[in-house]
């Protein structure tokens, strides 16, 4: 399996997670934002060509999860990618603020 390091990046209400594998002159990123005391939604996953195949993007979700069960907070799944993902790991239904394969109300402010 492919080494993926990964960060987490915060400017103020918005982030992300930013996925690199060695030898790759590229990242991935999985964008959130933060949506009010302990709530986040996930709102974007990218993984460009280069790094398809690495299981780089599976490794931010898995970070994102991971994050939210040790710091206590809940995701809202609003990324396409967060969501297929999910399906495949319903256990993660403690996390999220949906049931799998239901696809979330937009916030209120969402532009």
């Amino acid at each position: 399996m492919t080494d993926v390091h990964v960060t987490r990046e915060e400017h103020g209400r918005h982030g992300r997670y930013v996925a690199t594998v060695a030898g790759i002159e590229a990242e991935a990123e999985l964008v959130f934002t933060h949506r009010g005391p302990g709530l986040i939604s996930a709102d974007h996953t990218l993984a460009p060509e280069s790094l398809k195949g690495t299981g780089a993007a599976a490794v931010l979700v898995d970070r994102l999860i991971a994050d939210a069960r040790g710091q206590g907070f809940r995701i809202i799944p609003f990324c396409p990618y967060v969501r297929a993902r999910y399906l495949r790991n319903p256990a993660w239904q403690d996390v999220m603020t949906v049931a799998p394969g239901v696809v979330p109300e937009p916030c209120a402010d969402e532009t």
